[in-house]
């Protein structure tokens, strides 16, 4: 079996399935006698793509890769998450929004519980995250994000995230009076459960004098509270 051209073609195949490059782009298929054969689970979700666009290609799947978990998307999501590439912070685990909050629609506040109760939203804690792991399969391990939560969960260690949205040390802004007003998390956060890392969202609000103001800026927040007939006193969300 050509090794270079196999690790080229599974390599092309991972780039296509999270539109690295052009899906115009295909692969030329193996040489005749020779044979892609995958080595973990996340390359034989590829190779069985590529099988499925070219039916003359020769593939091996190993049977300890013979698995449909993690899922394709799971392991999409992982690579998005850890590429350097994708809009946002690469975070210690790589953990998409997209697949947890969009795919299979985990709430919120599951992760991020208190939050309609606490003036700060948090981060879900180690427990929460292995409470839904450790029922998983072992071949998820494969993925070095699974790999990174078991090691902090074994050694009792916390994941430092990196922040993501920061407000000024005079500003307070109580998620729970936002939360039981009816806010939304996207209202502030922006389609979280379309990101494979979470954004500061680009939205742009507009005062009066055609003032532009980005956001979580102040007037981006005056702005809303202006609509929506909240108080604007400034002790209203300054210290």
């Amino acid at each position: 079996m050509n090794t270079n051209r196999t690790s080229l073609t599974v390599g092309l195949a991972l780039a296509l399935s999270l539109g690295l490059v052009s899906s115009a782009v295909q692969p030329a298929s193996a040489e005749s006698g020779s044979e892609l054969t995958a080595r973990s689970v996340c390359e034989a979700h590829e190779l069985r793509a590529l099988k499925e666009a070219d039916p003359h290609l020769e593939i091996s799947i190993p049977k300890e890769f013979d698995t449909p978990w993690p899922s394709r998307s799971a392991c999409q999501s992982h690579e998005a998450a850890l590429d350097e590439d994708t809009p946002g912070l690469v975070q210690p685990i790589p953990f998409s929004h997209k697949h947890h909050a969009g795919e299979f629609g985990i709430d919120c506040q599951y992760c991020h519980s208190g939050t309609d109760r606490s003036p700060s939203a948090g981060v879900p804690s180690v427990e929460v995250c292995m409470g839904c792991h450790s029922q998983f399969p072992a071949s998820y391990d494969e993925l070095s994000g699974i790999q990174t939560l078991k090691e902090h969960w074994e050694n009792k260690t916390p994941i430092l995230w990196e922040q993501v949205n920061r407000l000024p040390a005079q500003v307070q802004n109580r998620h729970n009076r936002h939360v039981k007003a009816g806010v939304e998390c996207q209202r502030c956060h922006g389609q979280v459960e379309d990101q494979d890392k979470v954004v500061v969202q680009e939205d742009t609000e507009w005062w009066p004098w055609g003032l532009p103001t980005q956001t979580l800026e102040m007037g981006w927040c005056i702005t809303c509270h202006r609509d929506n007939e909240v108080s604007q006193d400034c002790y209203t969300c300054h210290y």
